[in-house]
Formats: structure tokens, C-alpha cells, sequence
């Protein structure tokens, strides 16, 4: 305790962020030395910083949308933090997390709030300038582009787009009309190489910003993707009919399987864990979510597994599972998981 507390920060900024919440314990000190802005941007000049993974969860015991954090491996409740809006939209920009339109219980709404992933503190962001619904979110160049149904210059309702400069914090002024008659966005979007890659109930779309041009990729819409995510601008989520953990890469218009991956099939090949799946990425790694029946105490499990990736010779992509165990138990419904560079 007789260190200089710029000397005690360097020590703390380079711990992982994980133990923080025990470091906090050991003093009133330490405890403000976690809760300082100042740690985290030593961390970021020391290049210690690391993908924290967020999840939003709806309980149907409360009807609450909230968030939670992965910490040692298991879902932790941040009790800071309110319940979300229903239908919003999500995404991570930096250490923030956005949260875009949605229903409260005043109805429909436009708001944007921002989440700083350090102090888990809230602030209210310049709302979008008309109301949209349906929205999907990706992020290019720390810009939001808002994708739903809105009301355009003339007065018309129809899909279109909206971008939202996290830099400046303002919105751009007009809505963008979409180049393509495109249906409800159910399966959310995702970006690569510069681009936006999303799909409705039938055909995979991709947006171009730098031309403003859309167009479909067939290949992409021969697999019906869903909840996926992006490492090294290869798209991947687990196809939990087939049990694969399935790859498409952009350049070379094809579809792939990722190897190596056999001792998770058997824990996600139980029929209660068969209708949904999730994958978020986490720098180089990627992190599956998969629901699962403990037979033992008759509940509800949320599993994860996370995988480190691996570029081989003739293209092929190989997984090395890391951890895989049960993050939360109990009657929880995942929503969206994010990854937070903090």
C-alpha cells in the first residue's frame, strides 16, 4: 500500500479485467482505482485491453430484458444496469454498447442509449430523427447503420437506412431508400470487408456503403444462416440441425465446415438443445452459445463453448475448443450476446 498509486494502476491495467470485481474487494483504494476512467485508458495505451463478453437474457419469471456479463466463465447480473426495451437493436462500438430504438412500456420509440462497458454507466444519445421498426445494426468505421422500416423525405413508409457517426454523435440527415425489396431482417446482419451481409426469410442481401449499391449473394443464401458472427472476414455460425459449425468466406464464394470440432457434438446433440444456437466473436476466437436439459435437476442450462480458430493449408479452417460448461441455469431466454473491447 506504501506504491505510488500510478505505479498500483499499471500493476491492475495489466491483470485481466475478469478479477476486478475481487480486486475491488481488497480496499476502498482499489475499489477506486477499478471504478477510475483513467485505469482504462492505461489499459489502452499499455495494449491490454480484451473482448468482454456481454449478453442480454429475458427472464419470464420478471418479463425483463437484462444484461449480463461473462465472468470466470458463468453469467453474472449487472444489477446497475435497468431493463432493456423489447425489440431494440444492439451492437458494440469500442467499449460501449448501443442500444437502438425498441418498446418500452410507453410503446414504440426511437431512443438510442449508449452503455460504457468500463463503469457500466448509461447516457441517453441523440434518438434516431423518425421513428423505425424492425431494425437490424452493423457497425463500419465506428458508424451505426439503422436498417428497418421508416418514413422517408416524401412522406412514404418504407425500408430504408439510417447512419449514426459515434465519432461526432450525430445522425446523417435523410433516410436512404433500399435498392432492393427486402422482407422482415429477422436474422440480424453482420459485416465484412467493408460490407453489410443480412437476410430475411428468403434470399442473403449485401450492402456496399462506399457505392451505396445492394445487390443478393446467391451463394451465401444457399445455407439458411442465422445468429452468426465474423473473425478475419469469414462468416460463421453453428448449424444446430447438423450440428457443424459452418464457415462461408467471401472471396472465394463458398461454403465450409470448420474441423476438429468433434468433442462438442455430443453436448449439443441432445433434442432439447436442437432449436436454437448463437455464435459471437471475440477477437481471434469465437464463442458458441447452445441451450441444454440438466436430466439431474430438471432445468434449463445455457451453455458456451469457446473455440480458438485456426487457417490451415488448402484453405481448410480448423477449431480447438478452449472451455465448454453450462454459463447460467434456470427458464432464461438468450437474446443477443455482444463482445466489448474493454
Amino acid at each position: 500500500m506504501s506504491l505510488p498509486e500510478e505505479v498500483i494502476m499499471d500493476i491492475i491495467a495489466r491483470v485481466p479485467r475478469s478479477y476486478y470485481p475481487t480486486i475491488s474487494l481488497v480496499s476502498r483504494r482499489f475499489r477506486s482505482i477499478i471504478a477510475s476512467p483513467e485505469l482504462y485508458r492505461r489499459r489502452s495505451l499499455l495494449r491490454c485491453t480484451e473482448y468482454c463478453l456481454y449478453a442480454l437474457l429475458f427472464n419470464p419469471q420478471t418479463r425483463d430484458y437484462h444484461w449480463y456479463v461473462v465472468h470466470h466463465n458463468r453469467f453474472v447480473l449487472i444489477p446497475s444496469l435497468p431493463p432493456m426495451p423489447v425489440h431494440g437493436s444492439y451492437v458494440a462500438v469500442g467499449s460501449k454498447m448501443y442500444v437502438v430504438g425498441g418498446v418500452y412500456n410507453s410503446g414504440v420509440n426511437s431512443n438510442v442509449l449508449a452503455i460504457d462497458g468500463t463503469s457500466h454507466r448509461m447516457q441517453p444519445i441523440s434518438a434516431i430523427p423518425k421513428p423505425m421498426g424492425d431494425i437490424v445494426t452493423g457497425i463500419i468505421d465506428e458508424k451505426i447503420y439503422v436498417i428497418g422500416m421508416g418514413e422517408l423525405s416524401n412522406g412514404e413508409w418504407s425500408k430504408g437506412l439510417r447512419v449514426f457517426d459515434t465519432k461526432t454523435q450525430v445522425w446523417e440527415p435523410q433516410m436512404t431508400k433500399l435498392g432492393l425489396d427486402i422482407g422482415q431482417l429477422w436474422s440480424g446482419c453482420v459485416v465484412m470487408e467493408g460490407k453489410i451481409y443480412m437476410r430475411d426469410n428468403e434470399k442473403s442481401f449485401v450492402y456496399d456503403p462506399m457505392d451505396d449499391k445492394w445487390e443478393i449473394d446467391e451463394m451465401l443464401n444457399s445455407r439458411k444462416w442465422e445468429c452468426a458472427c465474423v473473425v478475419d472476414d469469414i462468416l460463421y455460425y453453428f448449424d444446430f440441425l447438423k450440428k457443424r459449425l459452418r464457415a462461408y468466406d467471401t472471396k472465394l464464394k463458398c461454403w465450409g465446415v470448420v474441423k476438429g470440432l468433434e468433442m462438442l457434438l455430443p453436448e449439443t446433440s441432445q433434442p432439447t438443445s436442437s432449436w436454437w444456437s448463437y455464435t459471437v466473436s471475440r477477437g481471434e476466437k469465437l464463442a458458441v452459445f447452445f441451450p441444454k436439459q440438466n436430466d439431474e435437476t430438471n432445468t434449463k442450462e445455457i451453455w458456451c463453448a469457446e473455440i480458438a480458430l485456426e487457417r490451415r493449408e488448402g484453405r481448410e479452417i480448423w477449431g480447438k475448443i478452449e472451455w465448454c460448461d453450462v454459463v447460467i441455469d434456470g427458464n432464461f431466454y438468450f437474446i443477443k450476446c455482444l463482445a466489448v473491447m474493454v
